[in-house]
């Protein structure tokens, strides 16, 4: 009986703690309505423009005419050797991905929020410089991805405390 009533309490106890869903009421709710009123500027380099894709394609932005917030990305993409062999070859690299955002309300001016975000991936050195290349676009790739999250995430939580 008792394996039972456990939780059952435990259930009754989460349904208090006022945690309620970020993406409520779908594409109708205030964080989908909001996402999709923000337009993203232009960001410079290959960088940029993988990034204002992957941006674009979350927020679902609209046209930069009717946007009500306008996002303001700047990057800093560096790429470090790390591993070091006796004949001074560099055997890992670090492509570090950093991007700082403004929101920025279109009918004011005013930055209603200023953040920044970032993330970092490791890169085996190859023999071959074309795969080494290719290694440092795909972790370029994906470092855009996961840092554009970020950012979205960081909007969602900003329209739902609207």
């Amino acid at each position: 009986m008792n394996r039972f009533i456990a939780p059952l309490l435990l259930a009754l106890m989460l349904s208090a703690c006022g945690l309620q869903p970020l993406y409520s009421g779908g594409s109708k709710g205030a964080v989908a309505t909001t996402l999709g009123s923000v337009s993203v500027a232009t960001i410079e380099g290959k960088s940029g423009w993988l990034m204002r894709n992957a941006l674009t394609d979350r927020l679902g932005a609209q046209d930069s005419n009717v946007a009500q917030f306008r996002l303001v990305v700047t990057l800093d993409d560096r790429i470090e050797g790390f591993g070091v062999r006796a004949d001074d070859t560099v055997t890992r690299e670090r492509r570090t991905l950093r991007a700082r955002y403004q929101l920025i309300s279109v009918a004011t001016g005013k930055t209603v929020l200023d953040a920044t975000a970032g993330s970092d991936a490791g890169i085996d050195v190859a023999g071959s410089e074309y795969a080494t290349i290719a290694g440092e676009n795909s972790a370029l790739e994906n470092l855009t991805q996961k840092v554009a999250d970020q950012i979205v995430t960081r909007l969602s939580i900003y329209a739902r405390g609207e």
